[in-house]
């Protein structure tokens, strides 16, 4: 059996990575800076975890595998190239990774994880996603099969690498400009690689960029996405709605976005298998970990956590915030959150300072640096109005927080949602 070593196994995307060879009878052991939830789990499951990281963790590796944030000068990456050792990046290891699968890939900038999920739910096969789906209880299903559901990644570029034989992209906004040189003709040239490489392709035609695609593909148009409805169901919600020629389907979920990742993973799934099996499965699916992730839900309260770090993820999450507590009966919306590294919030200020605008009160965190250093961003003067806090606690179905005025806040009515890419998320469920 074949050992590989993972150095920054604690991400969100190269542990389910590890998973699916640990099935595949690899023996697998892994590193990262510090102990998380997920490197918890994976030592739980038999794998070597050493934190943080030391050359002793290379212990005989057939070959390394090492994570987008790990930079040249870690130990571990030095003394596994000191001594021979093939160290290859998660990017330049996909092929052999998803070597032999019919790979089902599915890219852009937003909604990834949610069409991924919800494909895996639709169809049988393994899944390799950047998220925790609520219906297989991780970022990873093993099934024996050909079939493989892999959320690609355009933000190194490594989706040119994913093998697809069917490819989804969602909307190509652009985002991780520096990767391309900040240039949008070699931004776009790479969603064309991606697209060119598969025989079957999946398009929101709605996307500026995707409408002008000349490749044939199969195209979700405006205006496909008829009759939508939200409903609750015991306070979870759902998007009903009809899609062309199809008839009515019903998503876990709540909004515009819920029913076009719906639609896109319907149209590919559709194309390999009955429809009615389709709008069957879809009821599998239960949602996906700090997507729209109800934490409480009562007749006056419900907290909310969401990843969304993007001012088009916000926008559209809190417009489904807003329907969502308005069939609750919820009279207010306090959005929390956290910016998650400085480039981002810099490169993106003005569309934060707009996207909370329909809100009735905004709660500002410290930003998460992810490793960045500061860029001179000042959160006060740019988030006039704001409530500024180092951060918050959960307290049964309550928030709690002090202002920076010292003065204390409890948030246990209306809708309290939080957004953020950080460790906002331990907060609100009272993890830390």
């Amino acid at each position: 059996m074949k050992k590989v070593h993972f150095i920054g196994i604690g991400g969100i995307g190269i542990s389910a990575i590890a998973r699916f060879l640990k099935e595949r009878d690899f023996i697998i052991s892994g590193s990262d800076i510090a102990d998380s939830a997920i490197t918890k789990e994976l030592r739980a499951s038999g794998m070597k975890i050493t934190v943080p990281h030391c050359k002793t963790a290379i212990e005989d590796p057939d070959f390394v595998v090492y994570s987008a944030a790990i930079k040249g000068d870690n130990v571990e990456l030095l003394e596994a190239r000191k001594r021979g050792i093939e160290c290859l990046s998660r990017k330049e290891a996909l092929p052999f990774i998803l070597e032999g699968k019919r790979v089902f890939a599915v890219a852009g900038a937003h909604g990834k994880s949610t069409t991924s999920a919800m494909l895996a739910a639709l169809m049988e096969g393994s899944a390799i996603i950047g998220a925790i789906s609520k219906e297989f209880g991780s970022n990873m299903k093993y099934e024996a099969s050909d079939n493989l559901i892999f959320e690609a990644d355009e933000s190194d570029s490594s989706f040119l690498n994913s093998n697809p034989f069917l490819a989804i992209v969602t909307n190509a906004e652009p985002e991780h400009m520096e990767h391309y040189d900040n240039d949008i003709e070699k931004f776009h040239a790479a969603y064309k690689g991606f697209l060119e490489r598969a025989k079957i392709r999946i398009i929101n035609a709605e996307d500026e960029f995707l409408s002008t695609i000349k490749m044939d593909c199969i195209r979700l148009e405006k205006g496909d996405i008829t009759n939508m409805q939200m409903v609750l169901r015991n306070y979870e919600p759902y998007t009903s709605f009809h899609l062309k020629g199809l008839g009515k389907f019903e998503a876990w979920g709540m909004g515009e976005h819920i029913a076009i990742d719906a639609s896109l993973a319907i149209l590919a799934a559709n194309s390999m298998m009955g429809l009615e099996e389709v709008r069957e499965n879809l009821k599998k699916f239960k949602g996906i970990k700090k997507r729209f992730d109800i934490l409480v839900a009562n007749e006056k309260f419900a907290l909310i956590d969401d990843y969304g770090h993007h001012p088009t993820e916000i926008k559209a999450t809190l417009k489904s915030a807003k329907e969502y507590a308005r069939l609750l009966g919820l009279e207010s919306i306090t959005a929390i959150f956290q910016p998650h590294r400085y480039s981002r919030l810099m490169a993106n200020l003005d569309g934060f300072k707009e996207c909370f605008d329909d809100v009735d009160e905004l709660v500002v965190l410290p930003v998460y640096a992810a490793g960045e250093e500061p860029n001179g961003v000042d959160l006060k003067s740019e988030f006039k109005g704001a409530l500024f806090a180092d951060s918050i606690k959960r307290n049964g179905d309550s928030i709690e927080f002090f202002d920076n005025f010292g003065v204390k806040h409890s948030l246990a009515s209306g809708l309290v949602i939080g957004f953020g890419a950080g460790d906002i998320s331990y907060q609100l469920r009272g993890e830390r």
